[in-house]
């Protein structure tokens, strides 16, 4: 293929090549898009229904909750139809919706994550001022400031990978539309294309990064001078659930794209 004008689909790499794993693949991709959806779908029903859980952190969860609905839905449902009807097939625009769609509920999950350490470290160093530093317009301010940066982010990211023409065919080394393996197709030095991605990356990421690193040691400063030791565990039972979901994000994160080349199984 000469160029990406030329290029009306990719081809996505199949999960199995015999059809009993295809179907257990569907199977296994349908039982976990259903556990989401019944779990967030709980989780925004409850806060959205519950006058009692109208408090920021209820209100990040909601849209942290919508989010993880935007990532399964984004990548998922095309793994199983491509899996159903043994096809590997995506279109064009599909593929670079698909980008654009998985930077941006991705970089907005790992924004809210960062606004809820915030809000964590509020509540627990900043108690007296909690309610009024966090009210509603404020939260609703953080939450569409989080929004827009996946839309940013996703809008350069994607509008920088689709401008380069490709010509090295347009099989895909993922089972969903990738931007390092768009880079491997295209016919373009684009080192500096790459290393521009990678320092934008980099910044907001190690940016987030630092400033949970900074909030969290000053919530458990804060938590140690806590003279009961029950006021101790409440304080920290409320910051765990938040350390686990970010360690998880952050460890599967620097897990793929940091792995040695001998596990870089597709």
């Amino acid at each position: 293929m000469s160029n990406s004008s030329s290029i009306s689909h990719f081809l996505l790499l199949p999960l199995a090549d015999t059809r009993q794993l295809q179907l257990l693949h569907f199977y296994l991709f349908l039982g976990i898009s259903l556990a989401a959806l019944l779990g967030n779908g709980l989780i925004i029903s409850a806060v959205a229904c519950g006058h009692h859980l109208h408090t920021p952190m209820f209100f990040f969860l909601l849209n942290l909750a919508l989010t993880d609905l935007g990532c399964i839905c984004t990548t998922v449902p095309k793994a199983m139809h491509n899996s159903l009807w043994d096809t590997r097939i995506i279109s064009y625009s599909g593929c670079a919706a698909q980008v654009f769609l998985i930077f941006f509920f991705l970089t907005a999950e790992f924004s809210l994550l960062t606004i809820m350490c915030y809000d964590r470290y509020m509540s627990i160093c900043k108690s007296l001022h909690y309610g009024t530093l966090l009210g509603s317009r404020a939260c609703s301010h953080m939450a569409a400031a989080a929004w827009a940066s996946g839309f940013v982010n996703a809008l350069l990211h994607t509008a920088n990978t689709f401008s380069l023409p490709l010509c090295h065919g347009n099989a895909l080394g993922q089972f969903f539309c990738e931007i390092p393996q768009i880079l491997k197709l295209s016919c373009s030095k684009s080192y500096l294309r790459k290393i521009w991605l990678l320092a934008v990356g980099i910044f907001l990421a190690l940016g987030c990064f630092v400033f949970m690193v900074f909030s969290y040691v000053q919530i458990f400063r804060a938590v140690l001078r806590i003279p009961s030791e029950q006021g101790r565990h409440k304080a920290f039972s409320t910051c765990l659930p938040h350390l686990a979901v970010v360690s998880l994000f952050l460890c599967t994160a620097v897990f793929y794209h940091l792995k040695l080349p001998s596990i870089s199984s597709p």
